[in-house]
């Protein structure tokens, strides 16, 4: 039996900390225990545990479109940066998908993990090669071969650091 996915995660840090990116990512679809995992490890070790959408939707919400595309990346590094914690945990990311925001998620959450450890909820799945979002055909699908990121499978045993190699836990 696999053990819980804060455990696996919490395993899989010391992994990140000699990566370019310290980003690791709990992937798996909705109600899948991410949330849950990344609350169990803010309440044990003291993290910030930061929501995603609302943080950006309140910073977002007065400004135009085109400014919003422009200005976010900025505002999701401030709202990181104002924390001021080695480790950051990041939960409800699908704004980052949205289409008339034009940002690219994956690059947006290393960006974040060059000076900083990111454990990331990402509402998606990992084959143990590629990590998606969303299904072919839907307007936010996304499709990243060799994330890298140490990825953690909210359901899976598989696990992969940032050559795209396999383990598990």
């Amino acid at each position: 039996m696999a053990a819980p996915l804060a455990i696996r995660l919490l395993d899989r840090l010391p992994d990140a900390a000699g990566l370019y990116h310290r980003l690791v990512l709990a992937v798996g679809p909705a109600r899948s225990g991410k949330t849950e995992a990344l609350t169990e490890l803010a309440t044990a070790n003291g993290w910030p545990r930061i929501n995603v959408n609302l943080r950006l939707a309140e910073r977002l919400l007065d400004l135009t479109q085109k400014q919003r595309a422009v200005r976010m990346p900025g505002i999701l590094d401030d709202v990181v940066r104002a924390e001021a914690a080695d480790t950051v945990l990041l939960d409800n990311l699908e704004m980052l998908f949205a289409v008339e925001l034009s940002q690219d998620p994956l690059r947006l959450l290393q960006g974040l993990s060059r000076n900083r450890t990111i454990v990331a909820s990402w509402p998606g799945s990992f084959d143990g090669r590629t990590l998606t979002y969303a299904e072919p055909g839907h307007r936010e699908f996304r499709k990243y071969p060799s994330p890298q990121a140490v990825v953690v499978s909210a359901h899976e045993h598989l696990t992969t650091d940032h050559a795209g190699q396999q383990d598990t836990p």
